[in-house]
This record gives structure tokens, C-alpha cells and sequence, in this order.
């Protein structure tokens, strides 16, 4: 078109997917999926000579389900367009614009289970996924931190401390481990120096950095742009079956012309669902 140099606004970069250290993907065909928690036995009785043995149960303690949704987005290019030949330089960057909505709405998504884990997003127990008081047969189990606090040594400790104590649902120990931090973008530079000093941080003393030199959160740290909460941390454990991602249906892309209007139009969609099996899979602090 006469005068017209550039059309803009749609080449800014993204961040990758930050999903894919965080989650587990399996495929779905299912409309929901549904995984059940298992109960083992409690410690093994001692048995009084001539007397019988105990008996105990293994049962199921509560589902996790996941209902997958479906993501959409269209756009449409004008019969106008086309006749004033913009429909190639149009349809190129919309086209992108629109992957680009797609994959951002994803990461949103599966951000979700942290920025409203300390609420509304709930655990199969029925708890909030962070809490205190999650609910077993042989009593409660925490995966977060007593007293709420900021990120700093002390806190980062007392983490790896408490995922080192929990236990089934039967009350036995189940010698979990920390494996990777996820924290927003506005604590990177503390994760840093808590990571990666030789020593401790803040302190006159000659200390080494324990959480470093013993290798505690093997894999590190990883920003995730996607977290709402700036004070908040999370930390994915080595237990099993913990968050999870459900891909229904992939990314998919049409077009089609609209007989009544002569408009081109470019649909996007997909099907999948974040969410968590086990919540020992991950221990969070929401800070101070």
C-alpha cells in the first residue's frame, strides 16, 4: 500500500518454554484423567510368642483429576485487505502473532498450580496444594514451610530440611529430596549467591556454603517470568508422579475462506491441562 513501510508490534521476543523443567507430559484421550493415591502398610508389629499376626490394610487415599480444557484463538484478514494486496504481509505476521498468543497463554497456564497453590488451587486431598496440614492415615504431611518466609539461607535450609521428613501415607519416611528451585524473576540474583557463592552470603564468617557443597538442589535454579507472587519460591522434589502436564490434543492451525463476508479466517487450537498427582512432588515458601 502507498506510503505504508512497515507493520509492527508483533516481533518482540518471548521467553521458552518454561513448563518443560517443571512438568511431566503424558498424552491424554481421555476428557478428564484420573490417578489414585495409594496407601502401604504402617510399620511391621512386633509379634508376642504363640500370639498371631497383625493384619493390616493398603487402600486408596484420594484421586487427583485432570480436566483438560481447550485453548482457541482466531483471527480474521478482511476481504478488503486482500483486494489491496495486504493479505501476505498480513497473514505472515498474524499468523505469528497468533502462535505466539498460543504458547504464552501456555506458560500462564502452567503457572497456574504455583500463583494459586497457597489457595484456590487445590490438592486430590482437597487441601491447598501448600500446606501444613495435607491429610493421611497416619496423621498430616507439609509441604511447606511452618512459618512463611522470604528466600534467604535460613529459609532455603529449613526447606530441604522439612521435604527430607516427610512421609507416606502411611506415616513411613520416604527420603525425598530437593532437585531444582523455580522462583520469579525477582529473586534470581539472591538464588545466585545463595547457589553459587563459595562461601556463605551476608556473613563475616569463614563458612563454606553447605547447600552448595553438599550438592542439595542438584539441578540448580530456573526463573519462571510467569509467577505473580515476586517473594514466593518452589522447589520440585525427586518424589514420583508430582506435577504433571496432560496434552490431549496438539497445537493445531486452519484456514478457511467465509463465503458471506469473503474474509480469510486462521483458527489455533489445542487441549491440555496442568496439574499435580502428588503434592510431595514439590515444597514451597509463598514469603514473608
Amino acid at each position: 500500500e502507498p506510503g505504508l513501510n512497515a507493520l509492527f508490534g508483533l516481533e518482540y521476543k518471548q521467553y521458552e518454554n518454561q513448563t518443560a523443567d517443571i512438568f511431566t507430559t503424558e498424552s491424554s484421550d481421555r476428557a478428564f484423567e484420573e490417578e489414585v493415591m495409594l496407601s502401604g502398610f504402617a510399620q511391621a508389629q512386633v509379634k508376642p510368642e504363640g500370639a498371631g499376626v497383625t493384619y493390616d490394610n493398603a487402600q486408596e487415599t484420594f484421586t487427583a483429576r485432570y480436566t483438560n480444557e481447550t485453548i482457541a484463538l482466531a483471527f480474521a484478514i478482511t476481504e478488503e485487505a486482500i483486494e489491496d494486496n495486504l493479505y501476505d504481509r498480513l497473514a505472515s505476521r498474524y499468523t505469528k502473532a497468533l502462535a505466539r498468543s498460543m504458547a504464552q497463554t501456555k506458560q500462564v497456564k502452567g503457572a497456574v498450580p504455583f500463583n494459586n497453590g497457597f489457595g484456590t488451587f487445590t490438592s486430590g486431598d482437597g487441601s491447598a496444594l501448600f500446606a501444613t496440614n495435607h491429610p493421611t492415615i497416619a496423621g498430616t504431611v507439609s509441604n511447606t514451610l511452618a512459618t512463611a518466609a522470604d528466600l534467604n539461607e535460613t529459609s532455603l535450609e529449613q526447606s530441604l530440611i522439612d521435604i527430607a521428613a516427610m512421609t507416606d501415607e502411611r506415616g513411613l519416611k520416604i527420603a525425598a529430596k530437593g532437585m531444582k528451585m523455580i522462583i520469579p524473576s525477582a529473586l534470581q540474583f539472591t538464588a545466585e549467591r545463595l547457589m553459587a557463592s563459595a562461601g556463605r552470603t551476608g556473613t563475616a564468617d569463614n563458612d563454606i556454603n553447605a547447600i552448595k557443597s553438599m550438592g542439595m538442589i542438584p539441578q540448580g535454579y530456573s526463573v519462571n517470568n510467569y509467577l505473580t507472587d515476586t517473594d514466593a519460591f518452589f522447589i520440585i522434589t525427586d518424589v514420583p508422579n508430582g506435577m504433571k502436564h496432560f496434552e490431549r490434543s496438539p497445537l493445531t492451525t486452519k484456514m478457511e475462506g467465509d463465503f458471506d463476508t469473503g474474509n480469510v479466517r486462521y483458527k489455533a487450537r489445542e487441549r491440555y491441562v496442568f496439574g499435580v498427582s502428588d503434592y510431595r512432588g514439590v515444597f514451597a515458601s509463598p514469603g514473608a
